[in-house]
């Protein structure tokens, strides 16, 4: 299967709006490259890039301040992860070897190598792209995807800026504008952050309690914490993405577990 075929047989409501664009032109790159090699484009392959390069012009784009949030697709979600983690890699001025092959080795692990090639050829031609607005993505995102994805999105992108064995500031300052942009309260943020930083009240952050809150407080916050973040809540998007999720929750688990251990509950 082409990777054009691939794409379109797998996004919903992504292939519009500032996702759309950045999407078409990094279809149209690879559907030029695969021309050049062969001599011209296929038959099909004209008819994927006329779709992917003239979106505006053809068909009328949705309204996303006015159209209802839909079930995000599993194309949707791994579009605008390829999109964000571009425009995290790129935050410190320089794209780390380290955290190109995170994103691969993710891929694979999440897609197989088949589909893991797809996506990283696709994400080298976004990567490619100057002045993405990450305002107009994540606005799009916030619209249209459901929040415990959006949460999702937010784990894996601290997971690429720490593919080089730390965040970086500058890295972490561009997943927190994010994180707003996407609709992602301070509280679930620090959640998130606190599953990738070494520091004694890093279960309390997880868990979202303050270091003082009493043992009902804790398992009332587990409790809560447990149910945000349960593989379940990502159903939708495939048994791919519910193994990022699972990460999630055992960082839960664990946090919940040392504070038992600590507080002798």
């Amino acid at each position: 299967m082409s990777i054009s075929k691939w794409i379109g047989a797998s996004l919903g409501w992504s292939f519009g709006g500032p996702i759309g664009a950045i999407i078409g032109l990094a279809l149209g790159s690879i559907v030029d490259a695969v021309g050049e090699k062969n001599g011209g484009p296929f038959i099909g392959e004209r008819q994927s890039r006329r779709r992917a390069q003239g979106g505006p012009k053809y068909r009328k784009m949705p309204n996303y301040d006015r159209q209802q949030r839909q079930q995000t697709q599993s194309g949707d979600f791994e579009v605008s992860l390829l999109i964000l983690a571009s425009i995290v890699i790129k935050a410190d001025g320089k794209q780390e070897k380290s955290e190109l092959d995170f994103v691969r080795q993710q891929f694979v692990g999440m897609y197989g190598k088949t589909r893991a090639n797809h996506a990283f050829k696709l994400f080298k031609n976004i990567n490619k792209q100057d002045n993405i607005s990450k305002r107009q993505v994540c606005m799009q995102i916030k619209q249209m995807m459901d929040h415990a994805s959006r949460l999702q999105l937010l784990h894996f992108l601290f997971g690429i800026a720490k593919a080089d064995g730390h965040v970086a500031e500058v890295e972490m300052k561009e997943i927190y504008t994010m994180s707003g942009y996407l609709g992602i309260s301070s509280r679930d943020f620090e959640s998130i952050k606190a599953m990738f930083y070494n520091s004694t009240d890093n279960a309390y952050k997880i868990l979202e309690v303050e270091k003082n809150a009493t043992v009902d407080e804790i398992k009332k916050a587990y409790r809560k914490m447990a149910k945000k973040y349960h593989p379940d809540r990502v159903i939708h998007l495939g048994k791919e993405h519910q193994k990022g999720a699972e990460e999630k929750f055992r960082q839960v688990q664990s946090a919940y577990e040392h504070i038992q251990k600590e507080r002798g509950f």
